[in-house]
């Protein structure tokens, strides 16, 4: 009798997070940025005996380098632009706070700015991004000391973010060499979009279809996001920028075919995914389509693609077609709820008491002299900073990864400082940190060992003694009070950030069925069930309700991909923070299932002009097993009027 094996070893969720690196390939172009940015800034302000102003000119370019991932030119404006106006303006308002201010009242203020900082961090990635700028900023600016006035620096600070965003815009990348220079990313971006359908089509019927369904919508986010970018004309102003958005906007038709048939699950022919390869090409190549594979309209699903695909080979060959991004400015109401709703109450509560907390036990030590004649109490509610965002990653993984990143690369620069000549050997370590930051952003612990590096070498430039020590103890203590204050009962319920994205993705998918539903009432049946249809009859053209359905259908996956990412942080969290969001992946998964069952109908409404008793009944289980799930976990949160009663007429 043979033994039942046993379970392989897995590791708790928030050590595995803590070990986990993304991968890819090296960015070249932006490591060459990054050797180009606060380097050569901190040697031609030493060169001018300004050293000071160098120093934050460098800091800035540093933390626009973190910021500086992949994407179009026109994206990194607003991704870098943004957070360092937030720093510039917060580091004006520190050194005026600590010029002007006493422990206290300047304590009080910066823990104000870490409750509006926290809050506005819940909007998104770039106002994470801006907000946490702004209480980094706040910090140095009250107590680095530096001889010139608040103003100086704040302009020094945008010079060193604005070098490394022109250095962005005028360095050529790899996708730049094909057709016009201004797009890069763009192009890349779209050509995702056609290799995700083709992987997904590929995965129709296996179990990977779901893995590929997910990695369709972040093809999807990614491009939506590197085609709506700052433009000084409302509309796309350029041959090549037109051509984009139309290969864009004919991926849509084909994603949608994708997913029914995933969601229908049944097999597809091989040929299926040799159209948007081929289109992949095309984008990659600034190329015609040529030749597309024979069609197969067995299915509703396969006459939706066949027919996505001629139209998408119209649009290319052209050069012009729908042009509509589907995308909706979101408007005061939706900001105000991000930044006021459950979860910017609680983001911006954990960030102020940490802040706060840290400002407070910072002075506290300053003034008692615990740091001799080393005065930089500003890193540690710095460091309490990028502790305690949430978006970042699960806390006890923030904390790990930052004392073990913190501690290598202290002793690091210990063995640099005690060979390399000064300051011509510290400014090409902070050139050559610089470079390194876009790699190491693919791991916490490896991106603060580098930046620890590139600020300690900054510290002994502007005048100060080797620190190394100070930043270890600093970075410890910090951990230690984001850990306890983390873990801080807090008023409400817990886990307010993925309530608030359930919220958000539950309003988006009800939003999306009742548009659906209002097609299958509004449009007649086509012919009787059992018609049959010509070999390469169109489909009915609804021109104007297919791009609000495609709106529509994008905001629900883009929200239900938001949901994910914070489900999945939150999950790998301590044991004593995970349980306040117990239930919530099935809640996504069922929202996920719901949201593909309402793509599948859309696409038999174009073919067939009405639903089916079966299409009705199985959004009907849907309907009523997301509703169990979220009662069972007690996941509520507001809703729409549109999920509280929606028929289901078929």
């Amino acid at each position: 009798m043979s033994r039942p094996a046993r379970p392989a070893f897995a590791l708790p969720p928030w050590l595995a997070h803590t070990l986990r690196a993304q991968r890819g390939p090296v960015p070249w172009s932006a490591v060459v940025r990054g050797a180009l940015a606060a380097g050569p800034l901190l040697l031609v302000a030493v060169l001018a005996g300004r050293a000071s102003l160098g120093v934050v000119a460098a800091i800035a370019a540093m933390l626009a380098g973190i910021n500086d991932r992949p994407g179009s030119r026109r994206v990194s404006v607003h991704r870098l632009g943004v957070p360092a106006l937030a720093g510039a303006v917060g580091l004006f308002a520190g050194t005026m706070a600590g010029d002007r201010l006493g422990a206290v009242p300047l304590t009080l203020l910066l823990t104000g700015l870490g409750l509006f900082a926290g809050g506005i961090s819940a909007v998104g990635p770039v106002a994470s991004a801006a907000g946490t700028q702004l209480l980094v900023a706040s910090a140095i600016g009250a107590g680095m000391p530096l001889p010139e006035s608040g103003w100086l620096r704040a302009l020094a600070y945008l010079g060193g973010a604005a070098w490394l965003l022109g250095l962005r815009l005028a360095l050529p990348t790899p996708g730049a060499l094909v057709g016009d220079f201004r797009f890069d990313g763009e192009r890349d971006a779209v050509a995702d979009v056609y290799d995700a359908v083709a992987d997904l089509l590929d995965a129709v019927g296996t179990r990977h279809a779901t893995a590929r369904r997910v990695a369709l919508t972040a093809a999807l986010d990614h491009a939506q996001d590197a085609l709506t970018g700052p433009r000084l004309r409302r509309y796309a102003s350029s041959s090549t920028e037109r051509r984009l958005h139309a290969q864009y906007a004919a991926a849509l038709p084909l994603a949608e075919a994708a997913t029914a048939l995933a969601w229908a699950g049944e097999a597809v022919p091989a040929r299926a995914s040799e159209g948007p390869r081929r289109l992949t090409a095309a984008v990659r190549g600034n190329t015609h389509t040529g030749p597309l594979p024979a069609p197969s309209r067995s299915a509703p699903a396969l006459r939706a693609l066949d027919d996505a695909l001629l139209h998408a080979a119209e649009a290319f060959d052209r050069g012009r077609g729908n042009r509509d991004l589907h995308t909706r400015r979101r408007t005061a109401a939706d900001l105000a709820r991000s930044v006021f709703g459950a979860g910017g109450r609680e983001y911006g509560l954990r960030v102020a008491l940490c802040f706060g907390a840290s400002a407070a036990i910072a002075q506290a030590l300053h003034h008692t002299q615990w740091y001799g004649q080393h005065e930089h109490w500003y890193w540690l509610p710095a460091t309490a900073v990028f502790l305690v965002k949430p978006d970042l990653g699960p806390l006890a993984s923030r904390v790990l990864c930052r004392a073990a990143g913190t501690v290598l690369g202290a002793l690091l620069f210990a063995g640099f400082a005690a060979v390399l000549p000064r300051p011509e050997g510290l400014i090409a370590l902070v050139a050559l940190s610089g470079a390194l930051i876009p790699v190491a952003t693919r791991h916490f612990a490896a991106q603060t060992a580098v930046v620890t590096v590139l600020v300690l070498a900054l510290v002994m430039v502007g005048g100060e003694p080797q620190a190394s020590v100070s930043r270890i103890g600093e970075t410890l203590l910090a951990c230690a009070i984001v850990l306890v204050v983390g873990h801080l009962p807090m008023p409400g319920q817990r886990g307010g950030g993925v309530r608030s994205r359930l919220a958000t993705a539950d309003r988006a998918a009800h939003a999306y069925l009742a548009h659906v539903l209002r097609e299958s009432e509004a449009t007649p049946a086509r012919r009787e069930a059992d018609a049959p249809r010509l070999p390469y009859e169109p489909n009915p053209p609804r021109t104007d309700s297919r791009a609000v359905r495609w709106t529509l259908r994008r905001e629900a996956y883009r929200a239900l991909a938001e949901a994910r990412t914070a489900n999945a942080l939150a999950a790998a969290e301590l044991p004593a923070l995970a349980r306040h969001t117990e239930g919530a992946d099935e809640i996504v998964a069922t929202l996920e299932q719901l949201v593909d069952a309402i793509t599948a109908c859309a696409v038999h409404l174009d073919d067939s002009g009405r639903l089916t008793p079966w299409h009705t009944d199985r959004l009907t289980e849907l309907l009523a097993e997301l509703a169990e799930k979220r009662d069972r976990a007690g996941l509520h949160g507001p809703q729409s009027p549109a999920s509280t009663d929606v028929p289901l007429a078929g």
